[in-house]
């Protein structure tokens, strides 16, 4: 388990925020931090991988303690055996696929002939293995998001960091990559803390959701606690955006964008009161019906 109770006096744009975050995560939990920009989401992370010092407060995984403000104690990011995947790839220019990998294995804390197999075995799952000679400068955004993933996995760490990974790809791409987060998350027993501000992909992906609001944490729940403030039991989920709301007879045609199709959903009077263009939403079964969920 990893206990996070943590302050930080950071300085955002319009002046100092404090960050004030307390939480904990279970073993094996896929966690999503959301909130909007400047928040505290990515100082937590950074706090909880070591490279950002807080100012009070302890971290603790699995029983050893990680900082202790009072104790002096603070554990460097090496010590920490944390995967931390960046949007920005920050891959090296100059090595080839599988050398950033290999470069990953340069510590004194590496079993060389493990890691080497490990390299193999992500090579694999991630299907690397057509481009593990090329280098970064030939590849595209999703092959280097691929890479990077890999790279923070190669010393089979217990934690994953993900701060806003898919952002900057393409819808396609997106929904990949998302099946292989949710892939190595499975495959290696990870525990997952995930920044994003997609719904969907936060409802795909995530078990809990951490809204952090002015560097606190003001709700947790799961994601369709968080989004829709209700449980949702369908059998299939999809997010989405209203397109057009038109009235037919007695019923009402509800045209939504899911991802890059167009569907129409048909639903009563009271599904739409209050729902306008441009709202996000969920559809969901039940009983075979699709329904709709207004999303906050």
């Amino acid at each position: 388990m990893i206990t996070l109770d943590i302050e930080k006096v950071l300085q955002a744009a319009d002046g100092k925020m404090n960050l004030r975050v307390n939480l904990k995560v279970e073993n094996g939990q896929f966690i999503t931090l959301y909130g909007e920009s400047g928040a505290g989401k990515t100082s937590t992370l950074r706090i909880l991988s070591g490279l950002l010092k807080p100012d009070k407060g302890t971290i603790t995984v699995n029983g050893e303690t990680w900082f202790d403000a009072k104790r002096n104690i603070h554990l460097s990011p090496q010590q920490r055996r944390i995967g931390y995947v960046f949007q920005d790839y920050a891959l090296f220019p100059n090595m080839t696929v599988r050398q950033n990998l290999e470069f990953a294995l340069r510590t004194k804390h590496s079993d060389r002939q493990t890691g080497r197999e490990n390299i193999s075995d992500l090579i694999e799952i991630i299907e690397l293995g057509e481009l593990q000679n090329r280098k970064p400068e030939t590849l595209s955004g999703g092959q280097k998001q691929r890479v990077a993933l890999a790279r923070a996995l190669v010393q089979r760490p217990g934690i994953l960091l993900l701060d806003e990974p898919l952002a900057a790809l393409d819808m396609k791409i997106r929904l990949k990559l998302q099946d292989y987060l949710l892939t190595v998350h499975r495959e290696f027993q990870l525990t997952t803390l995930l920044i994003s501000h997609d719904t969907g992909e936060i409802i795909k992906l995530s078990d809990r959701v951490f809204m952090i609001e002015n560097g606190t944490i003001t709700r947790q729940g799961t994601p369709d606690e968080i989004f829709i403030n209700r449980r949702i039991s369908g059998k299939f989920k999809f997010t989405g955006e209203v397109l057009k709301i038109e009235q037919q007879e007695v019923v009402f045609i509800v045209t939504v964008l899911i991802q890059n199709n167009v569907v129409k959903v048909i639903a009563q009077e009271e599904e739409v009161k209050g729902l306008a263009v441009g709202d996000k939403v969920m559809v969901a079964s039940k009983a075979f019906n699709p329904i709709l969920y207004k999303m906050e």
